[in-house]
């Protein structure tokens, strides 16, 4: 089996990136939107919870370059375009069906389910695209 070539730089600058949108989303764009939304009256970050989501970023972006590669090498398709498709596809095959969930068993809004849909889709849409130009 030939191994995959992955840019470990890229994969983290955009694990990174992911992580800095979230910041910027949920607590300098929207923390009073997502406080109501989620039914929290502060956000609490703790030294894990910040460990856990830049390991969460990390894996996401690690998966979502291969996705970039195997694209590119199936599909013939490539740079910033191939990003922004399997950014797109990844967040439209994974995330909003299973974020689905929070908006009808957990009895959140569908507004709830918009806002955190929406970082998603961004996040996937510029770590695509770092990605594909890396790669």
């Amino acid at each position: 089996m030939n191994a995959v070539p992955v840019n470990y730089i890229a994969v983290v600058v955009a694990a990174l990136a992911e992580y800095v949108i979230g910041i910027l989303w949920y607590a300098l764009i929207f923390p009073k939107t997502w406080q109501k939304l989620a039914g929290v009256s502060e956000m609490k970050v703790t030294a894990l919870s910040v460990i856990l989501s830049l390991v969460g970023a990390f894996l996401m972006s690690w998966i979502l370059d291969h996705a970039i590669i195997f694209a590119g090498a199936y599909m013939k398709v490539s740079g910033i375009g191939a990003g922004l498709e399997a950014g797109v596809f990844n967040w439209l095959g994974f995330i909003a069906p299973a974020t689905i969930a929070v908006f009808i068993y957990e009895k959140k809004s569908f507004g709830f389910w918009v806002l955190n849909n929406a970082y998603w889709l961004i996040s996937l849409l510029v770590m695509g695209i770092i990605l594909s130009l890396w790669t």
